[in-house]
């Protein structure tokens, strides 16, 4: 199980970042991610995979005026 945004999740297990992010539907030019702690890069994206443990946020940049 990991956790996304404080949500326990079963199905993520040895998913990549970018298979994650593309199953919950984000838009990868507008978020940044961490992994227990440590910003992953977009260039890790399709490599980084996640484990049972694994604290994850996405946060989502939002412009504004």
């Amino acid at each position: 199980m990991v956790t996304i945004n404080g949500e326990n999740r079963e199905d993520f297990n040895n998913l990549t970042v970018a298979e994650m992010l593309d199953r919950e539907g984000f838009d990868r030019s507008r978020i940044a991610i961490e992994i227990n702690g440590a910003i992953i890069s977009r260039k890790q994206y399709n490599e980084t995979l996640l484990h049972s443990g694994d604290s994850i946020e996405v946060v989502s940049f939002v412009g504004g005026g």
